[in-house]
């Protein structure tokens, strides 16, 4: 307490020093020390005959002197004892032991040792995103059937050969907008000993654009703008007929629908391809050779067609286990007036990595052609072929 009190003495000093000089000294005590803590030593040093303590410290004896004219003549300022002072708890001495931290080594862990490249790049690429892709395949296949003259049930020997080249090219910039373009090149020829005509003719002839551009409109969903052009490369003929059935631009026919796509991609990633709905369609039907107008339901000479209506097309390719593919299209038009039909379908087995064996299969239905009296509207095209294929 005695130090205390000194700390106390000090400050008085100070601020006395400081006071108004007309205060008195009794007066400058007063203000410092209120309120004030009573301390029993200066009552008793007071009250002592004889202090052994007295005379010592000037400094100490000029504080307990202050406090006791204090006590004498402000006993309102006193605000405690030092009893309840003692009472609230005495000084800790243990905080100013400095805190020794425990640690504990561990065994050291060797570092493993990471083979660095020789060349590693010290600049960074940034590379332009690529929206564009591009793809393709083409085959080229043959089948030959010979009979001998005199084979008992007749026939005759055929050559023949075909020919496909599929290009692909698709905008994708992974913000909701598509633009898918493909365009199919197909051309065959048949060779028969029985027709004195013509040397060869062709049995598969089709050129084709397909091009669809899409805004995201849900999940698989896409509003779209599609456009189907197709005609044919030479002369449709037949075996010693002298009659062109069917010429480049004869027919030409130009399709542009508005609706909705959908992506399938099922079983996996087996079945995948697009289904176009377009409620609203106009189809427009070119055809070069005026005679060949009527043929393909338009009316005498005119060389064109438009029809108002709606469509439906689908694009799916399955593939079925790891050397057979069904690939498979669908084109249907309806002005509700008159309907058209197509359903492709090939059957593609993979030999090996360049052999493939192909079944084709086309039903087709066509009320603006001519009426035949067996199958009526409906037209029917098959063959099957071996050969290359290459996919790029």
């Amino acid at each position: 307490m005695r130090k205390i009190a000194l700390l106390f003495a000090a400050v008085m000093t100070l601020s006395v020093s400081a006071a108004q000089p007309n205060d008195s000294l009794d007066a400058r005590y007063y203000r410092l020390f209120a309120p004030v803590t009573f301390y029993h030593d200066v009552a008793d040093k007071a009250l002592a005959l004889n202090s052994e303590s007295s005379g010592k410290d000037v400094v100490a004896d000029e504080v307990d002197a202050t406090l006791l004219n204090v006590y004498l003549n402000r006993p309102d300022l006193v605000s405690s004892t030092e009893t309840e002072l003692m009472e609230t708890g005495s000084i800790r001495e243990d905080v100013y032991q400095p805190i020794e931290n425990q640690v504990e080594l561990a065994e050291t862990v060797d570092v493993p040792v990471v083979d660095l490249p020789e060349d590693v790049p010290d600049s960074i690429v940034v590379q332009k995103p690529k929206f564009w892709t591009y793809k393709g395949d083409g085959f080229l296949q043959f089948m030959q059937n010979y009979v001998s003259g005199n084979w008992y049930k007749g026939g005759e020997s055929n050559y023949s050969m075909v020919g496909s080249l599929t290009l692909e090219a698709n905008y994708d910039n992974k913000n909701k907008w598509k633009w898918d373009n493909k365009l199919e090149a197909k051309l065959g020829f048949l060779r028969s000993r029985s027709d004195s005509l013509h040397k060869f003719k062709a049995n598969e002839d089709l050129i084709r654009l397909t091009s669809k551009v899409g805004l995201e409109a849900a999940k698989n969903w896409y509003y779209t703008l599609q456009l189907l052009a197709y005609t044919q490369f030479t002369k449709g003929l037949k075996a010693n007929d002298p009659v062109v059935y069917s010429d480049f631009l004869s027919p030409l026919n130009l399709n542009i629908g508005l609706g909705m796509d959908y992506k399938v991609n099922k079983l996996n990633e087996r079945l995948t391809g697009t289904i176009n709905i377009s409620p609203l369609a106009v189809n427009y039907r070119y055809v070069d050779r005026l005679e060949l107008g009527p043929s393909f339901g338009l009316e005498p000479g005119k060389h064109s067609l438009f029809d108002f209506g709606s469509q439906l097309t689908a694009d799916l390719a399955w593939k079925i286990n790891e050397n057979v593919t069904w690939k498979s299209r669908l084109y249907a038009f309806t002005s509700y007036k008159r309907a058209e039909i197509e359903w492709e379908n090939t059957f593609e087995l993979r030999v090996s990595k360049y052999i493939t064996a192909n079944l084709f299969l086309f039903p087709r239905f066509d009320d603006a052609s001519i009426w035949d009296d067996e199958l009526g509207y409906w037209e029917f095209k098959e063959y099957s072929s071996v050969g290359f294929s290459y996919k790029f």
